[in-house]
């Protein structure tokens, strides 16, 4: 070997290690610069691809706006603008009350009727309350349904007016792919992917100025953010996709290794694999919220577990607001208007626990039917001519073999004449147990905020819930340092907590104190601290 080629080896084979390590650091750099560029590129093309339709949106809202003042101009209280129109009046010093973007809400399954729909139209009502000249757009898969038919359905079942000239649906055609019966197998990931692309349909339909998630599909924030970097984007999380909790109950050994629907199903090779799938999407998952600049939950439990997952990263990326919480609008008002609660009221309540929850597994309805049975196996004199009824609406025929395995249960228990079945009751009648009952009931464990025990502190009644969870960090907690309701576990614990309940010298005093916990979860509070967050992004915008 020549003088040169020997020196030229060698001095290739000195610089290889660090070489390898810059190639080690500088890889991983320009793929993210690859795929950031080609995300903007792609971007760039769904801008102008879609915006005719943009176009067309400002212009129906002016002629919708136009013809509103024209039938109501005779009229010297129309202001033409959103109802309750003025909310701009409270922020007037931030001088962006005129701010006319596009705000658009992701949320498929908009017409579902149920608390997390609630979310949606107390946040749209609230922010075309603050920006009367913004424009909402809702992503939506509810082909069936008209915009006027919409609106009627919100303002029938959750009694909230939305202003129709601002509000566009824009109907997606891929929503199935969101749905776990489409994904049999590794359900979790198949719905992640399901909502890119779901969520590549709505950026195909409009891209926002603003882009918020109100259902909790992280995967579509993280699209928007590789598209349109330079779009705000917010989520509303109801509940974490995956948890640490859910990681940990895989574990028969671990605390909760007896909880939830998976519990201890992490033994063997098949549970090893699930773990580690498990673990893998949590990651996955993780850097996905990372990317979004605005994040709310609906709960103090929630919070934190999307802090321990989407926190770290956050802080590395520098995003610059706290993960908040921003409790769910409940129908507190209406409640305390239709059931009083005086010395006189108490007179017509029964010797009646309420179990107001869907007929899915993980309400453990088993739960609370054993701890019932134990209490009235007591024979007590609190348990003397109690009963339980179970309110709930069936989805489908697998909620309805649920019901009757739970039917079989009260027969096999010998309390069938003191439990009571009431399917798909209307909210007519929910408010007529509420309003007569004597306890309300919580069997789920880690449930992440509890609307239903909401509801029954605003109706007075005296709750015995699992003590986790939403029920347990935010709701049933103590009022001027006393007691609103019972924290049960096991089967003992909750017949402990009905034998409380039942057997309280002042019930009087702790519904009082509870429905005056209830005052915390509003419509009205709602709004404001869904506006403090929203003001973050349209600040954002108009810098």
């Amino acid at each position: 070997m020549d003088p040169l080629t020997l020196l030229v080896t060698g001095a290739v084979i000195g610089v290889s290690p660090f070489a390898a390590i810059a190639l080690w650091h500088v890889v991983p750099m320009l793929c993210h610069a690859f795929f950031a560029t080609l995300g903007s590129c792609v971007g760039w093309y769904l801008r102008r691809k879609t915006d005719g339709r943009r176009a067309l949106i400002i212009r129906a809202t002016e002629d919708g706006e136009a013809s509103l003042r024209d039938k109501t101009k005779s009229s010297s209280t129309s202001t033409g603008g959103a109802p309750g129109g003025g909310g701009e009046k409270e922020h007037a010093g931030e001088n962006d009350g005129e701010w006319d973007g596009i705000v658009g809400f992701f949320h498929p399954f908009c017409n579902a009727g149920g608390g997390g729909e609630r979310v949606l139209w107390a946040a749209v009502r609230a922010t075309q309350q603050r920006w009367p000249k913004a424009k909402i757009v809702v992503y939506t898969g509810d082909h069936d349904v008209s915009k006027e038919k919409m609106l009627s359905r919100v303002k029938n079942t959750f009694s909230i007016d939305i202003h129709p000239p601002t509000i566009h649906f824009l109907y997606l055609s891929t929503r199935r792919w969101l749905l776990a019966s489409t994904w049999p197998h590794a359900t979790l990931l198949g719905q992640s992917i399901g909502s890119l692309v779901t969520g590549w349909d709505a950026f195909s339909l409009l891209v926002p100025d603003i882009f918020v998630d109100t259902v909790g599909y992280a995967f579509t924030l993280g699209l928007s953010k590789l598209l349109f970097p330079n779009v705000p984007t917010a989520a509303y999380v109801h509940y974490p996709t995956i948890s640490t909790d859910m990681l940990a109950s895989l574990d028969p050994k671990s605390a909760v290794g007896n909880q939830g629907v998976n519990a201890g199903k992490g033994v063997g090779f098949k549970g090893a694999v699930k773990r580690h799938y498990w673990k893998w999407f949590a990651s996955l998952y993780s850097r996905m919220g990372a990317s979004v600049d605005v994040v709310m939950t609906n709960s103090t439990w929630t919070q934190a577990h999307i802090q321990s997952l989407w926190g770290p990263l956050r802080e590395q990326r520098n995003r610059q607001h706290q993960i908040a919480v921003v409790y769910p609008p409940c129908a507190v008002s209406d409640i305390e208007e239709a059931i009083e609660l005086t010395e006189k009221s108490e007179k017509n309540r029964e010797k009646c626990i309420v179990y107001i929850a869907q007929f899915r597994p993980e309400k453990n309805h088993q739960l609370i039917l054993n701890s019932f049975a134990e209490f009235i196996k007591s024979d007590s004199p609190a348990s003397k001519d109690a009963k339980l009824v179970l309110l709930g609406s069936v989805r489908d025929d697998n909620d309805s073999r649920r019901v009757y395995q739970l039917r079989l249960l009260v027969n096999e228990l010998h309390i069938k004449d003191r439990v009571v079945f009431k399917l798909d009751a209307p909210w007519s009648e929910v408010l007529e147990w509420l309003g007569k009952a004597y306890v309300g009931v919580n069997g789920m464990w880690n449930e992440h905020f509890g609307i239903g025990v909401v509801e029954y502190q605003a109706a007075g009644l005296i709750s015995v819930v699992h003590n986790s969870g939403g029920p347990k960090l935010d709701i049933v907690t103590d009022v001027d340092e006393q007691p609103t309701g019972f924290h049960a576990t096991t089967t003992t614990e909750y017949a402990e907590g009905f034998e409380k309940a039942f057997s309280h010298p002042n019930p009087l005093a702790v519904r009082l104190r509870a429905r005056k916990s209830s005052q915390r979860f509003t419509e009205e509070e709602f709004a404001r601290r869904w506006l403090v967050e929203l003001q973050k992004l349209v600040t954002a915008k108009l810098l």
